[in-house]
């Protein structure tokens, strides 16, 4: 995780949450009055955020300790410690609820794509998020399904072509579309093509295409498509996948499973820091 991306996130969050000051914290504890606290979980999960501890509290005050008993990715058990800060309890206390608010939604993240990664039960496909984030929030999102034993697909707009069905509409064909983009990107840049039958699986195919995604397809409609892409060509799934049938999916070869609700359906693990 890029760390100078994450300090400017985190002045923001500072920014929107403090204002001017923490009327509380600064009114009821002198500068000098230091203490100790300890971040801990009430539910069993995977932990990811301890960026987010360091960095945050950094921020506030350079003189504040944080030590850390988990590391991110890390199996937590309810009860279980995270990390233990010591510092000026203003400040302990005035980084609260934003480093909460943050590693609890991370923490909910990498713990779901844990159980979808047990749920497949795949040697062979790999589960991958989305664009699918809270805006603000996507590196923050991104590297917890990396914690929870997922990977990422493309970041944005920017970093990755996907051509989807109203990009085919309005060009008039897959072939069309692909030829166009190639001619205008470098030769880094990968072209993923979605499609809904077979017919435009052999096309993407015949329009070499470096991924094709299958969308909203059954676990059977994914055996026969894959069995039409070369070995070259990655292949995805996406769609209608749920936690539930994820297991369903499991032996159909394809490459990687693309999972909306990782990010954009997050519950939040109870952490809680206390004095």
């Amino acid at each position: 995780m890029n760390e100078v991306k994450l300090k400017q996130l985190l002045q923001s969050y500072f920014i929107e949450d403090i204002g001017e000051v923490d009327i509380t914290s600064e009114s009821i504890f002198p500068e000098d009055k230091r203490g100790k606290a300890k971040f801990y979980v009430k539910e069993d999960g995977i932990f990811a955020g301890s960026s987010i501890i360091k960095n945050a509290y950094s921020l506030l005050d350079s003189s504040v300790e944080v030590s850390f008993i988990k590391k991110d990715g890390d199996f937590l058990q309810k009860g279980d410690v995270l990390a233990i800060v010591e510092g000026p309890m203003a400040k302990l206390l005035t980084g609260e609820r934003v480093i909460l608010n943050l590693i609890q939604r991370m923490s909910g993240i990498a713990t779901t794509t844990n159980q979808a990664v047990t749920a497949l039960n795949s040697s062979h496909t790999r589960i991958c998020d989305t664009r699918k984030t809270v805006p603000g929030l996507r590196m923050l999102d991104k590297y917890a399904v990396t914690c929870g034993g997922g990977f990422n697909h493309r970041f944005g707009l920017y970093d990755g072509v996907m051509i989807k069905d109203n990009h085919i509409a309005f060009c008039g064909s897959i072939t069309k579309a692909v030829k166009t983009v190639r001619e205008k990107v470098g030769h880094m840049v990968k072209i993923e093509v979605e499609t809904e039958s077979r017919e435009q699986v052999l096309e993407a195919v015949q329009a070499n295409a470096d991924i094709i995604m299958f969308d909203n397809r059954t676990p059977d409609e994914i055996r026969e498509f894959v069995e039409l892409v070369p070995k070259h060509i990655v292949t995805e799934a996406s769609g209608g996948i749920t936690l539930d049938i994820l297991h369903e999916f499991g032996n159909t070869g394809v490459d990687y499973i693309s999972l909306g609700f990782l990010t954009h359906s997050v519950k939040a693990l109870d952490i809680s820091l206390l004095a």
